[in-house]
């Protein structure tokens, strides 16, 4: 799981990185997820696409063919072409929150963009805005080089910088998730730009943090969850790392004693 690659302004070391990273998944993982804002900015003209990042997709399109499955969850800067993402590189992209089963793990992936129920509330209301139907028809008027500018323009602020909270508010929000009745395993975001992963309500919380910034990413081997740093393997250097049986048996042994 990567996240925050921010293609177009990220450095031509970390794009590269991440073609490494990609290409040494072949043959190795059965599953890609990709929790939003590889680019900076992606927009699906009729006729173009932008040029950033065209390395990239191929390599996820290999992957695909491949066999090895991709999901791709759409961030506040890569959410306006999700058909054509799909269509070119195979991909599931979804801008709704995910659940389902990532190996043994039962898990809720969503970008994290608009989650803090209250400082988030500005940016809810400008997101209803931005991805109008009629909002995206009359932006795709714009010729492609004009609207690129703009919207890079518009996005510095958030790019270059983690999150003000340094990641609080999206493990609160990750906590409630994981303490209500029914909770997944694992919840994880992206967006905050803070790379995390540890335990929270009845289990576990992971954040890749920004490729661009830390070219980190999380892996799940069977019960086993781990944040690593790539080093130029497909390994890479575990920084943390989680272990799913043993948590849930604590959990059934701790809910055992309060019976009693």
């Amino acid at each position: 799981m990567i996240g925050d690659a921010h293609l177009g302004v990220a450095s031509p070391e970390s794009e590269r990185a991440l073609l490494a990273f990609l290409r040494s998944l072949s043959g190795r993982a059965r599953s890609l997820v990709i929790m939003g804002d590889l680019f900076d900015f992606w927009f699906a003209w009729r006729h173009v696409m932008p040029r950033s990042g065209y390395r990239v997709l191929a390599a996820i399109a290999d992957l695909r063919d491949a066999g090895v499955e991709v999901l791709w969850i759409g961030g506040n800067h890569d959410c306006w072409g999700g058909d054509t993402l799909m269509a070119e590189t195979g991909a599931t992209y979804t801008l709704a929150p995910w659940h389902g089963d990532i190996g043994a793990w039962s898990a809720r992936l969503a970008h994290g963009d608009g989650l803090r129920a209250i400082e988030d509330a500005p940016y809810r209301r400008l997101r209803t805005v931005l991805r109008h139907p009629l909002a995206i028809r009359a932006f795709g008027w714009l010729h492609p080089d004009f609207a690129s500018r703009v919207a890079l323009a518009s996005s510095d602020t958030s790019r270059h910088r983690r999150a003000g909270d340094e990641g609080r508010g999206l493990l609160a929000v990750a906590s409630a998730v994981l303490s209500a009745p029914a909770a997944p395993a694992l919840v994880m975001h992206g967006h905050s730009h803070v790379p995390t992963l540890t335990r929270a309500g009845g289990g576990w919380y992971a954040n890749a943090g920004a490729w661009y910034l830390d070219q980190q990413f999380v892996r799940i081997d069977g019960d086993v969850i781990s944040r690593r740093l790539w080093t130029g393997s497909g390994e890479g250097d575990e920084l943390d790392a989680g272990h799913r049986v043993i948590e849930e048996s604590s959990a059934e042994g701790q809910e055992a004693i309060r019976r009693v």
